[in-house]
């Protein structure tokens, strides 16, 4: 399977992401969001360590990318809940990012994940821009841009209701499912994870929670995780951790 990079050219007439607004003054649809946002970035952290030890990599949480320049700005953005893009820095100029401008990058996120409170509609619509300029239409439809615009390698799709996945692969100018594999997740195999549900608690909360798993099926842990693991084996040896 062959993962293409959509190339922009660059320009030194077109604004940053100093110049372009942060925010279009949406907010988080729900309690859960914000928390499985952390948790997929937490538990990801160090496998990223591993893999950029120049630390090249950015990770953006419901933060803007810009695709086309319009008027209002903010028209030609979207903010997925969750993309990461590697081999870029994550500052520019010693500035923390504002935002993620294609123009300005050029390199495209490798995953971007949506997580949709509705029934994903609004995530897996198609209406291309030629019909959106038209009077009165509304912006292009968010599959079309990252399938036709903005291009990650992969798209995934988090029905929060229903607690399911759908990832998909861009390969030969649109994007195809991945399958799911035989432990129920869905290959990410330039990052080498696997995306899935799990069922447990984060943050005070009992939910099913998007996921990150190595290619082996172990579940990546976050940093709390992994200090109750350690603390437990030690019980088990007859050894008190706080001691």
């Amino acid at each position: 399977m062959t993962y293409v990079v959509n190339p922009l050219a660059k320009t030194e007439t077109l604004p940053d992401h100093t110049q372009l607004p942060e925010s279009d003054g949406t907010f988080v649809k729900n309690f859960q969001e914000h928390p499985q946002s952390i948790l997929l970035t937490e538990s990801v952290k160090n496998l990223l360590q591993k893999r950029h030890p120049d630390g090249q990599y950015c990770i953006g949480q419901d933060c803007g990318i810009y695709w086309r320049l319009t008027d209002p700005p903010e028209r030609g953005a979207e903010a997925p809940d969750w993309f990461y893009v590697p081999n870029v820095p994550p500052m520019l100029d010693g500035q923390i990012r504002r935002s993620y401008v294609m123009w300005q990058e050029l390199v495209p996120p490798l995953i971007v994940l949506e997580f949709a409170s509705g029934d994903g509609a609004e995530e897996r619509d198609k209406t291309p821009l030629s019909r959106a300029e038209e009077p009165g239409a509304r912006k292009p439809g968010k599959f079309w841009i990252y399938e036709q615009v903005i291009r990650p390698a992969f798209y995934g799709i988090y029905e929060v209701k229903r607690a399911s996945i759908e990832l998909y692969c861009w390969v030969g100018g649109e994007y195809q499912l991945v399958p799911r594999s035989d432990r129920g997740h869905y290959p990410v195999a330039p990052l080498g994870v696997e995306l899935g549900i799990w069922q447990g608690q984060y943050q005070n909360m009992e939910l099913p929670w998007l996921r990150w798993w190595d290619e082996q099926g172990n579940l990546l842990l976050t940093g709390e995780e992994r200090a109750d693991r350690l603390a437990a084996q030690l019980k088990a040896l007859g050894i008190e951790p706080e001691a």
